[in-house]
């Protein structure tokens, strides 16, 4: 799965969780700029360990990774990778 696609899965579920249209939501946008609070945070996270098989908080995605679509997709694309490697 590539970057893309990833950022283009989580901004639909970002999208659905608060209510936008996933057109108006950016991969450089934070997280908390387009309305997401922790409960909504939580949903996200059960999202992509069911969706992408990874585990946010056990992961080591760091606290910074998750602030923005873009460098979560990109940490979660890493780990996607590298677990497809072993």
């Amino acid at each position: 799965m590539t970057i893309t696609q990833i950022k283009e899965k989580l901004i639909e579920q970002i999208a659905l969780s608060v209510g936008q249209e996933p057109s108006t939501i950016t991969s450089d946008m934070m997280l908390h700029e387009i309305g997401m609070d922790s409960l909504k945070l939580i949903e996200l996270f059960v999202f992509i360990e069911k969706e992408f098989k990874v585990q946010v908080m056990e992961s080591g995605i760091s606290q910074e990774a998750i602030m923005k679509i873009e460098s979560l997709a990109q940490s979660i694309h890493t780990i996607i990778t590298t677990n497809e490697i072993f």
